[in-house]
């Protein structure tokens, strides 16, 4: 049940579809209480565990708060500060408050294992986000991106960019994580013969790290042509780094579609950049698991779209983060 045709809307109307999204379950005039035995009335309550306190992550509690108020549910959140071990606290944080369902961004997906394993002994049903792990019978469901596809995206728009002449490339990636090494594989994994990849940092996801990591890709690599930076944040640095050393040319290919990353776009700072809406992806994990636990919706597994955006196409690109109140 993918959301079809929300990626080209103007912004006023992009913005209505967030609303839209999470009022969707109460068109219906549905009540939203709970199905098992841990409460007997009342509304449903869902335990949000976020990851990290990026601006990824802020939004992403903004869109699942929004979003399980507007279907009358109560929430109860945490977050894991990066730790595994904070996280699976978290898990059983939930478990003692008796919440209906837990939605875990989880912190890497080497965590998984333990966490879903607390939540079935208590018998709270766990959706994911952003990942799924190799045997979902164990889980309530996930929202996910498509995070090799992102990066292919991305890989695709330097390949045709280059149009068959030999070219190098680098790679900032993130802090390791699962998410990341998906992405960066996408990338990597989809250049045509003709793209060499010469030089591959992690940025951390942070703009210092990463602009630090590109001004020594730069100067090992001074015949740079192209660079694929896994969010808009560390691509600011990495083109202050560039531009610091005169390569003004290097075209920097990148993810997310934040407001600032569109109007890097429009003025040449980024080549392309991939729209990742994190607004859709929140609202989205609480419609969906509300959705899984009435019964309501077979499919576990639901996917956001991705589209590569440029400057030919930045008005029409979906909303990342919506602040709107």
């Amino acid at each position: 049940m993918q959301q079809k045709g929300s990626l080209l809307m103007p912004l006023s109307s992009r913005r209505l579809l967030a609303t839209a999204l999470g009022l969707g379950l109460l068109a219906g005039g549905c009540t939203l209480v709970p199905t098992d035995s841990t409460h007997t009335t009342g509304p449903v309550v869902l335990g949000f565990i976020n990851g990290g306190t990026t601006s990824f992550h802020t939004c992403l509690r903004t869109a699942v708060t929004k979003t399980t108020s507007n279907n009358l549910a109560k929430l109860r959140t945490a977050d894991s500060n990066g730790s595994k071990s904070a996280e699976l606290r978290n898990v059983r944080d939930m478990i003692a408050h008796k919440v209906d369902a837990i939605i875990l961004l989880s912190v890497d997906a080497s965590a998984l294992d333990a966490d879903i394993a607390a939540a079935r002994k208590a018998k709270i049903p766990i959706a994911l986000i952003a990942v799924t792990p190799s045997d979902d019978s164990e889980i309530l469901g996930a929202v996910v991106s498509d995070l090799p596809g992102i990066g292919k995206l991305d890989a695709q728009w330097v390949d045709d960019d280059a149009a068959g002449n030999p070219v190098e490339a680098g790679v900032i990636s993130g802090d390791g994580s699962t998410s990341s090494n998906l992405m960066v594989d996408g990338f990597t994994k989809n250049l045509a013969d003709n793209v060499q990849v010469v030089g591959d940092e992690r940025g951390m996801f942070v703009r210092a790290t990463a602009k630090a990591a590109a001004a020594r890709m730069i100067q090992a690599h001074p015949d740079l042509q192209y660079a694929f930076v896994a969010n808009e944040d560390m691509a600011f640095g990495v083109r202050q780094a560039f531009d610091a050393a005169g390569a003004h040319s290097v075209k920097i290919v990148t993810v997310n579609g934040t407001d600032q990353g569109l109007a890097a776009l429009k003025d040449g700072k980024f080549a392309a950049t991939v729209s990742n809406s994190v607004q859709d992806l929140g609202a989205l994990a609480v419609t969906h698991t509300l959705a899984l636990l009435r019964g309501d919706e077979k499919d576990k597994v639901e996917h956001i779209d991705a589209r590569l955006v440029t400057k030919a196409n930045a008005d029409t690109a979906p909303v990342y983060c919506d602040t709107d109140d």
